[in-house]
This record gives structure tokens, sequence and C-alpha cells, in this order.
């Protein structure tokens, strides 16, 4: 048989109460508080029926929101333990807080973990915010300070957005029928490009109609982005975990909704800086281009064709003279031949009959070369003509034109020149400049 100590008994107690229950929740009145010089607080809970005695450290409360008074509803997180000394059992509080905003916090768990499990707050459904945004819609209450300080960081940040308010009362009853109306109103109209539900911060209470189930799943039908900015930073509701984006404050809220004006003049004084450059190596380049296609011309064009053509008659003109000029040569050779063999064998018959083929050669050799330089200078009049008949400056002379893209491209067909370009009409004196239309 086991001999229990009192000590032993107390302390084996204090193991089973403290393995068996961990950590509890529990809600009572607050009654005997007493808050020593050592900084403890020690209380009793009680209802109707019981009570239990209450220890709350000092390491535990300086961490409490509310100090308990003698009366007061509250909801406590602690351990059931004994205090051996007495041989009491109590409870060592590790979290207070008011038993009024205890419930709804746990309201507000239970529901934002239904509607997790739902897909309510899932990544995949929100929407990014548009690119430009022009007008801005914002559901809150017209006299309150979020409106305030939404519409000063907007006119200070980008004065061209324009803002349009859904008026709603944003705590209390009346305040869950009108944001759903406001929302309704908004959605059939649907004149904003995104759509802000704001107000300031404030209690749990204060801020439990953004809480409410029925105005949540009405966010989900939205058809412009919905930016949520309730309370202060460390307030959350439900709304923050539907909506598109959640935004710590209303003033948050109003600079994701417009854009800096300096850092937009910056941006565009970028921008025209990278066209004043782009600009200039186009023109560099234009110019590179211009200087090629002018050699390109310049080297076909038809006066110098000409000029080779002349040229090449130049050179067969005096290859023709020096043919003749060698044929004479050889004739006057053959002549003297002739005339030494005349002399050497002396017959006069032979003498005369020589001399007269030799002007009958001669009387045939000038026609011959008559004839033929007049066919070498047709021949060149001919070429000159066929040449002047094919070059484009003898077309344009007759009127027409050669127009040309803005790379230099012949244009054959009016297809191929759509509206806007640039073209360059070549004439027979001179160039026009032309856009088509």
């Amino acid at each position: 048989m086991d001999i229990y100590s009192v000590s032993k008994l107390n302390n084996d107690i204090r193991l089973l109460l403290e393995q068996g229950f961990g950590n509890i929740w529990l809600m009572g009145e607050v009654s005997n508080f007493a808050a020593p010089g050592s900084g403890h607080w020690y209380f009793t809970l009680k209802d109707d029926k019981a009570q239990i005695r209450c220890a709350m450290f000092r390491g535990n409360n300086q961490r409490a929101k509310i100090r308990p008074q003698n009366g007061v509803q509250v909801m406590v997180r602690a351990r059931v333990t004994v205090y051996a000394p007495r041989g009491d059992y109590q409870l060592i509080i590790e979290h207070i807080e008011d038993a009024g905003q205890g419930l709804l916090q746990q309201q507000f768990e239970q529901l934002k973990v239904k509607l997790a499990a739902e897909g309510l707050f899932a990544n995949e459904r929100k929407r990014p915010l548009p690119d430009d945004i022009r007008r801005v819609g914002v559901i809150t209450s017209p006299t309150g300070a979020a409106i305030q300080d939404i519409l000063a960081v907007m006119k200070r940040r980008d004065p061209q957005v324009e803002v349009i308010i859904y008026p709603s009362v944003v705590q209390g009853e009346a305040a869950i029928p009108q944001l759903k109306q406001m929302l309704t109103n908004a959605y059939q109209r649907n004149e904003v490009d995104v759509l802000l539900v704001s107000r300031g911060g404030g209690s749990i209470e204060d801020l439990w109609c953004f809480n409410d189930e029925s105005v949540a799943r009405l966010l989900l039908d939205a058809p412009m982005p919905v930016i949520s900015a309730v309370g202060h930073e460390v307030d959350f509701t439900i709304c923050d975990f539907v909506a598109d984006l959640r935004a710590p404050t209303p003033s948050a809220a109003a600079e994701l909704v417009t854009k800096d004006r300096a850092q937009t003049r910056q941006q565009l004084q970028s921008l025209q800086q990278r066209l004043v450059l782009a600009q200039q190596r186009r023109l560099q380049q234009s110019r590179q281009q211009h200087q090629f296609l002018a050699a390109r011309l310049q080297q076909q064009h038809p006066q110098r064709q000409l000029l080779q053509q002349s040229q090449r008659a130049d050179e067969l003109q005096a290859r023709a003279m020096r043919a003749i000029s060698s044929q004479l040569q050889r004739v006057s050779q053959r002549q003297s031949y002739v005339k030494s063999r005349l002399q050497a064998l002396h017959p006069q018959k032979d003498i005369d009959r020589y001399q007269q083929r030799l002007v009958d050669a001669q009387e045939r050799l000038n026609p011959a070369v008559t004839r033929l330089l007049k066919q070498k200078s047709e021949r060149q009049r001919a070429l000159m003509q066929a040449l002047n008949i094919v070059s484009p400056l003898n077309t344009l002379e007759r009127g027409y034109a050669i127009v040309r893209d803005q790379q230099g491209k012949v244009i054959h067909a009016a297809e191929e020149a759509p509206s806007g370009t640039g073209l360059s009409i070549k004439l027979a004196k001179g160039e026009i400049k032309a856009r088509t239309v």
C-alpha cells in the first residue's frame, strides 16, 4: 500500500490537472482583483454558481490589452493547476481580453476558417490592379477621416484621377445593409476602374460590419478589382482576405491607385531622352543610306553610261583609223613592191596594167573606208538613241516619275504603300516628298 504525503498528493494532482486539461478558454466575471507590488495580478473568476482563483504573473500581464476590474466579464486563456501550499486548484492566466471582444474574435476566426475552406481567399481568384486607373470608387462614410485621407493623398499624387464616393455608414447596425446596397450600386453602374472599401481604425466592434459573411460574399461579384482598406495596419477583417488587395490604411490604398506625378515626370523625361537618341540614330542611318544610294545612283546614272559608250565609240573609231592606216601602209608597201618589180622587169605593158589596177584599188579603197566610217558612226548614233530611249531621264522628261518609299524601294503598286507611308517622288527636275492617305 502506497502512503502519500500531502505535498506529493498535491503535486500528483497538479500534474494530472495540467496534463488532462492543457490550455483552456474560460469566461467569467472578475472579483477580488489585487495587484501587489510584485507586479502579479490575483483575482477570482465566477459565474452565478461557482468560482475559481486565478493568477496572472507579471510577464504575461504586461502584454495584456485590458486591466481586470471587479464586475467585468472577461475571457481568459489559462492552464489549470494546483497551488500546492494551500491545496487549492487555480488558473494560471496567459491571456486576458474583454469577453465581448473575445466572443467576436472567436466568431471572426470561425468565419475565417469557413470561408478559407470554400476558397474565397484563394490567390488564384484575385485580380491585379489596372495599369491605367482613371476613376476610383470609394465606399465609406462621406464625413469620416478615411475619405479625407484618401482625397488628400490622391490630390497630392495625381489630381487627374476622378473619385466617386458611394456613401455608407461604416459602423453599427445600419452599416451592413448600407454597405451591401452601395456595393450593388457600384456593380450595376460599373463606372470605376477600382473600388475601395474603407474606413478608419477602431475596436473590433467598430469594424464588425466588415466581418459580415454576406458582405464578404458580395465582394466576389465585383466586376472591377476591389481594395480593402479598413482600420489600421494591425487591424484585419474578413473583407481584407476576400478583396483582391488589402491596403494597411486608407492612405496606403490611395497610393496604390495613383501614380506619383514626380515619378511619372521622371519616366517621361527618360522616355523623351530615349526617343531623342533613337531619332538621332535613325537620322544618322538615313544619312548613311542616302549617301550610299547617291553613290550607287551616280554609278548607274544614264549620263555616266553615255559617257562610257561615247568613250567606247572613240576607242572603236581609233581602232578603225589604225586599221585603215595599217591597210594603207600595207597597200603602199605592196605598191612599192610592185613598182620595184616593174622597174626590174620594166615591161611597159605590165607597168601600165598594174598602174591601172592600182588606180582601181585606190578608187575602191576610198569609198570602202568612207562606208566603214559611216557605218561605225551610224552604229554609234543608233546605240546612243537606244540608250536614250531606255534612259529613266528620258522617261521622266515625258512626265513620268519614280516613286520610292523611305527605304529607297521603288513602289510598283498602290498596295505596296499603305496609308501613312512616307514617299519620295523623283521627277525630271527635282524631287517631291509625300505621304499616302
